[in-house]
């Protein structure tokens, strides 16, 4: 669960509700009521809404609930547990040969990771592989940042559509301005519309649609990594690469703190029960 979003944006809308009940104890909820206008909301969010639709295929537009799945998974794309799986079958395939893969390709859930296995059981050439996993990367690149552009367009759009409201009230301000024949009880409205337009254009833009696309680019630059993981790793079992040595190489690809724990896990009893040793011996 992504908690840093959840959080950022349930303390973005406290503060803001706060902040309009008048920032300090005493709140007064009336106040709440100063910041609801049924035409602000119909030309900020609607328009807005409506641009982003027109400017995307339906395909894209279908997709939007699968985004907020990915968006607050973060565990799915984990570089350490394909480094487990990779040097998994390095050694199955140091001990039973590269056919011997088929088996594990066939219980691989990931779909990249499958093909990448099937690639090398198939015995195709070392350069093929490589060049038919990282075309695929480029294409998933292209297909995720049409994705994040929509997020994109949104955030672009928000503003520009609150500074349209923000002309709307302006005119009927100005059209209403004959005082004589009533004006006066339609100049708060007016001009409630033409500020509350572009302050509703500023959440959706900056509390909405921006942090939805940069966290989007983050599980797309997280899935980028796992899958250049997975493209060295396999590379490196089709030339019968040592299976210690293929885990030093890939986690390479990890922070210098993750390989740390990664390698205290794997040899600090080794290291421990050596300086014991030593020190018996002295």
């Amino acid at each position: 669960m992504n908690i840093t979003y959840i959080v950022g944006l349930v303390a973005t809308v406290v503060v803001m509700v706060l902040g309009m009940m008048g920032g300090f104890p005493p709140y007064d909820p009336k106040n709440l009521g100063n910041f609801m206008d049924p035409a602000s909301i119909m030309i900020t969010i609607g328009c807005t809404i409506g641009v982003v639709v027109a400017s995307f295929p339906a395909k894209t537009l279908a997709s939007v609930p699968k985004h907020f799945q990915i968006l607050l998974n973060t565990k799915k794309n984990d570089p350490q547990v394909y480094i487990d799986q990779l040097v998994e079958l390095a050694q199955k395939a140091r001990k039973d040969g590269l056919l011997a893969l088929e088996e594990l390709a066939q219980q691989q859930e990931d779909p990249f990771f499958k093909q990448a296995i099937m690639l090398v059981v198939d015995a195709n050439d070392p350069d093929r592989v490589r060049s038919i996993l990282e075309n695929d990367i480029e294409c998933m690149l292209a297909r995720h940042d049409a994705v994040a552009g929509m997020y994109d367009k949104g955030s672009s759009v928000a503003p520009a559509f609150g500074m349209v409201g923000t002309l709307v009230g302006l005119i009927n301000m100005l059209n209403n301005m004959s005082l004589d024949g009533g004006g006066a009880d339609t100049l708060g409205k007016d001009m409630g519309t033409a500020l509350i337009t572009t302050l509703y254009g500023c959440i959706l833009a900056h509390a909405i649609f921006s942090p939805i696309a940069s966290n989007l680019r983050t599980r797309d630059e997280e899935e980028v990594l796992c899958k250049m993981i997975i493209v060295e790793g396999i590379t490196c079992i089709q030339s019968g690469e040592n299976p210690k040595l293929l885990r030093e190489k890939l986690l390479t690809f990890v922070a210098q703190k993750q390989r740390e724990a990664d390698m205290g896990e794997g040899g600090g009893g080794e290291k421990k029960g050596g300086k014991k040793k030593k020190k018996k011996d002295e």
